[in-house]
């Protein structure tokens, strides 16, 4: 039964991934369509129209699996190695500086939210507990 939860929480992701590279396609546009679904989602879950249980599980896989969803990734430098002769060199520190920006843009963000939800359930219970 979890794993159906799963499956279908992943399904909903892919959905919106899905939605976001039709839209990037239709209008030419530049942003990756990735993007532009997990904005949708974002969207969605801000007035509710989706709920967070929907896609958890889900987004709580991805992100424990992430280290491996980079290793194609890596593996695909390889191949451009040639691109990196000479001034290209430049972008092995352009990139591993971006990572580290992103890796710790995205921890404090959800260490700023998880701290934001702790408070809001705090408050929750403690009206709970007053009526």
């Amino acid at each position: 039964m979890e794993l159906l939860k799963l499956l279908g929480q992943i399904g909903i992701l892919s959905v919106f991934y899905l939605v976001g590279v039709s839209i990037q396609e239709a209008f030419n546009l530049f942003i990756p369509g990735s993007l532009i679904g997990m904005f949708l989602l974002f969207l969605l879950l801000m007035i509710k129209k989706v709920k967070v249980s929907w896609v958890s599980s889900g987004s709580n896989y991805f992100m424990k699996h992430m280290a491996i969803l980079f290793i194609p990734v890596t593996v695909g430098l390889i191949n451009y190695l040639d691109v990196f002769i000479g001034k290209g060199l430049l972008l092995v520190p352009i990139a591993l500086i971006s990572t580290f920006l992103v890796i710790i843009v995205s921890g404090a963000v959800s260490q700023y939210l998880v701290k934001k939800t702790e408070k809001v359930n705090e408050k929750v219970n403690a009206h709970e507990l007053n009526h």
